[in-house]
């Protein structure tokens, strides 16, 4: 096999949450890039659209669908669609899903309940839509996003983020183990800060924050949605057959940084 053809997606179809915007997005770009037709599904429709235009000038096939991966069922009919328009599913990115910040003193379980229906319950339930297809084919790749705070506490309010994330990859050992003996492996990307309208609010209201992060970050600089362009391929791809159930650090070093190390400047 020539090198080159271990990346090739060509006549493959993925199918990503969140890809309106951010790593949704720059995953979804880099799959086409790959040669791979997809799905999105993302609850900003429009912003949706506007991805799947990008990846149609790309020659790739792309259907933008609205869908709310805290609801099942929503979930359940993107997968039905996806049967009706492509007929296989051979890479599922889990990307989307918000959380509540609040102090764990106080934030209502409400918001507990809606991070986790968030986070976990609709990575879950999209990770079983698409095993129960994968393992019928006998192949086929998921990809999890979780955070470095699946494997740190972060504080600030972030209770309900980290005991998600905790629990994805917990999800992503589990399903592996389950799944790779049967040809489906199963990944998580861990990122760090990277850019998104979201975090980009937070370092508005506190100007303290930005250099918060990077006083962590050995690599001297915040991620960006395309960091995750590369990696993705790879664990799409044959040239990661034998990868499963890693969880890989997206993080510019800052989970191998002691909390006592100097970042030099």
């Amino acid at each position: 096999m020539r090198f080159p053809a271990l990346f090739d997606l060509s006549g493959r179809v993925a199918l990503v949450s969140g890809a309106a915007s951010g790593m949704g997005r720059a995953m979804s770009i880099a799959l086409a890039e790959a040669g791979a037709d997809l799905m999105l599904m993302g609850r900003n429709l429009p912003g949706v659209e506007k991805t799947a235009g990008e990846i149609e000038q790309l020659g790739r096939r792309a259907i933008p669908v609205r869908c709310n991966v805290s609801k099942p069922e929503e979930i359940r009919d993107v997968f039905a669609r996806l049967d009706r328009e492509f007929g296989r599913i051979d890479f599922l990115g889990n990307v989307a899903g918000e959380a509540v910040l609040g102090a764990p003193d106080e934030i209502p379980l409400e918001a507990i309940e809606q991070t986790w229906r968030n986070i976990v319950f609709g990575r879950f339930c999209a990770c079983q839509e698409a095993g129960r297809r994968m393992l019928a084919a006998g192949r086929g790749s998921i990809v999890n996003i979780g955070s470095i705070a699946s494997m740190t506490a972060m504080g600030r309010g972030h209770i309900a983020y980290v005991m998600a994330m905790g629990a994805v990859v917990q999800m992503t050992r589990e399903l592996s183990t389950e799944w790779s003996g049967r040809g489906v492996r199963v990944n998580a990307i861990l990122p760090a800060q990277v850019i998104n309208p979201s975090i980009e609010k937070r370092m508005q209201d506190d100007p303290n924050l930005r250099e918060r992060f990077l006083s962590g970050i050995p690599r001297g600089r915040l991620g960006e949605p395309d960091d995750i362009k590369g990696l993705v391929v790879l664990l799409a791809c044959d040239a990661s057959s034998w990868i499963t159930g890693a969880l890989i650090p997206m993080d510019g070093g800052n989970l191998a940084m002691n909390p006592g190390a100097t970042v030099p400047q």
